[in-house]
């Protein structure tokens, strides 16, 4: 049994549909991406989901139940729009949203005590919200969404506003709690964080679902028709490659697209020609170019996977 189940849900605001006939299940124990640029309908799903917005159409159920006030109680939920009191104190803001999510106040000390410490934040305990940066409001939110340890996670753009760092210890919180049972939806637009940690996606495009199922599988159906190339060199060869897309190309690399059975040798013999080669390595594609070709006119997608 799904512990979330989307079917054939829509979602429009006036003359603008959000959402339109989306479905796809979330399974306990699983890091569930919901990814797409922005604009595309996540919000808006996730909301429904929450029980904040109401689908035109379609259903949602949790645990096999509809959405309710009632499953709201289930679900740690961490919303793109952060909601913290700035005049309140860290400390004081937890202990009141944790009492609210049902824990006793000597459960609530407990559990921010150790995620304030796991987060190395413990000198925060007195500091009104307001004093801190937008970082470091970030990870309160994240421990006020976590410290009643409930059994589903809902974030929305966890990872905005946050370094290099923060954004590794959080990675790691997150596949930590999917490893204890948990189950965790989150959006994105930042595609190499979903590759980093999701068992399975749901790719969204203007409202809609165009690619859904279990992230290795997808990877693996476009075969290794991609081309890692770092090299030193004039560049410009790259303008005279036919038959391939390049991306995220920079002074020193690309990420090369093959397209219509391109011979990877001949790019790599037109590369030697006019480049020293570092690395040359054929690769599954990448998230972003799997979305470039998903809801692009090439021709090479693979069949939806369900």
């Amino acid at each position: 049994m799904a512990i979330i189940d989307v079917e054939n849900v829509t979602k429009s605001f006036g003359n603008t549909t959000a959402v339109e006939n989306v479905s796809f299940e979330v399974h306990q124990g699983r890091i569930f991406g919901l990814l797409g640029p922005n604009g595309a309908g996540k919000t808006t799903c996730i909301r429904m989901i929450n029980h904040i917005l109401i689908p035109d159409s379609g259903s949602i159920k949790i645990n096999d139940r509809e959405v309710s006030p009632q499953t709201q109680k289930l679900i740690g939920y961490m919303p793109e729009e952060r909601g913290l009191y700035k005049k309140m104190k860290v400390g004081e803001q937890l202990l009141y949203l944790a009492q609210l999510k049902g824990l006793s106040r000597g459960q609530a000390r407990q559990a921010i005590k150790y995620w304030l410490e796991r987060f190395e934040a413990e000198d925060w305990y007195n500091k009104e919200v307001g004093e801190l940066s937008k970082g470091m409001s970030q990870k309160i939110q994240f421990i006020a969404t976590i410290a009643h340890d409930p059994d589903i996670y809902i974030f929305d753009e966890p990872f905005s506003g946050l370094d290099p760092i923060n954004s590794e210890m959080l990675k790691e919180i997150v596949i930590e709690l999917r490893d204890k049972g948990k189950t965790i939806l989150f959006s994105t637009h930042r595609m190499e964080q979903v590759e980093q940690m999701c068992d399975e996606i749901c790719m969204f495009n203007k409202g809609r679902a165009v690619l859904k199922g279990d992230l290795r599988e997808i990877k693996a159906s476009y075969g290794r028709n991609t081309v890692n190339l770092e090299f030193r060199g004039d560049p410009s060869f790259l303008d005279t490659l036919d038959d391939v897309r390049i991306n995220n190309r920079s002074t020193n690399f690309a990420e090369i697209r093959v397209l219509d059975g391109q011979d990877t040798r001949h790019i790599l013999e037109i590369a030697m020609e006019h480049a020293e080669i570092y690395k040359f390595e054929r690769v599954e594609p990448s998230l972003n170019e799997i979305f470039i070709s998903t809801v692009g006119e090439d021709n090479i997608n693979p069949q939806d996977l369900h």
